[in-house]
């Protein structure tokens, strides 16, 4: 098993330096692991290869890479950069044996499992890790790190993980990660609808929401999306740290598995369907914290409007 403890000595595989994948490429490269890195758009990479980050031309590239990392947006993207399309074989059949694969994007724990069972039969080892914390915990190196497979792997990356992420938990089996973090945006989702609600009561009983959230933060119904997102809201700032597009896509996978476990879950589907109406009103590509414009529309108000006196 590879011993990633001396940062130099490992080479690092990276795809995908989006939102949350550039900060945390910038957090490896801070702690001097030997990372290179695979973007669609080569341009997103750019501050990396300033920073010492080498480029791969295509995921399979990195297959030479003891650790490969992948962040990416949708389970068809997971799919095909592991398995393979029409332009790569896949990074489970390009990986050398006894390399270790560690999927941090969110997906479906049906596909973890299937990819770790291909991944195994090569000879390789397979992490599902999703996190949480936002672009403000990937930049910080404060992410919340969910894990499953075996524990032998997860030992082995333990040091990259740690660069990334201050919780870091070993949930057991291949998918586990993944179902971990389903609950965790269960919990976001009606979450940013009771914080979504609160700022727009507060905002049509014509309080100082600033003032507001200095009272209600520090009590009973304080959260991290309240103390993180709602200071965004009221300034107007819908700039992503977590997309509304890949929200409403972890939704439905986690609907999904809702459906298999024969859960009745109606605070995580009316979520989604709110969601889905901020989808329709052109905001797929704004932060999660735009929930606020779905729900002022169903009282045909506006966010940050003067209320009537």
């Amino acid at each position: 098993m590879i011993d990633t403890a001396t940062p130099g000595a490992t080479t690092v595989g990276w795809i995908g330096t989006g939102v949350m994948g550039a900060s945390m490429c910038r957090n490896l490269l801070a702690a001097h692991f030997d990372l290179r890195v695979h973007s669609r758009t080569k341009s997103k990479a750019a501050p990396l290869m300033e920073m010492g980050a080498g480029w791969a031309d295509a995921p399979d590239d990195l297959g030479a890479c003891d650790v490969v990392f992948t962040m990416l947006g949708y389970p068809a993207e997971v799919e095909a950069v592991y398995t393979g399309d029409g332009t790569n074989a896949g990074l489970v059949s390009a990986a050398k044996p006894g390399a270790i694969l560690v999927d941090m994007s969110t997906s479906s724990p049906d596909l973890a499992l299937r990819i770790a069972r291909m991944a195994e039969a090569a000879g390789l080892h397979m992490l599902d890790a999703p996190v949480t914390g936002g672009d403000v915990g990937a930049r910080d190196g404060t992410l919340s790190i969910m894990v499953g497979g075996s524990a032998e792997a997860f030992e082995a990356v333990l040091p990259c993980l740690n660069v990334l992420g201050n919780t870091i938990v070993h949930h057991g089996r291949h998918g586990s990660g993944q179902h971990a973090k389903l609950v965790n945006q269960t919990l976001i989702a009606g979450t940013m609808t009771a914080v979504s609600e609160a700022l727009l009561y507060a905002q049509q009983a014509g309080l100082d929401i600033a003032k507001v959230l200095s009272s209600v933060s520090a009590g009973s119904g304080g959260s991290w999306s309240l103390t993180n997102l709602a200071p965004r809201m009221v300034r107007g700032d819908f700039a992503p740290g977590f997309y509304v597009d890949h929200f409403v896509k972890d939704m439905a996978i986690a609907l999904e598995q809702v459906s298999r476990l024969r859960l009745a879950l109606p605070g995580l589907a009316l979520a989604h369907q709110l969601y889905v109406a901020l989808q329709a009103q052109g905001r797929g590509s704004d932060g999660t914290q735009s929930l606020v414009h779905a729900l002022a529309a169903l009282s045909n108000i506006d966010w940050l409007a003067t209320p009537d006196p």
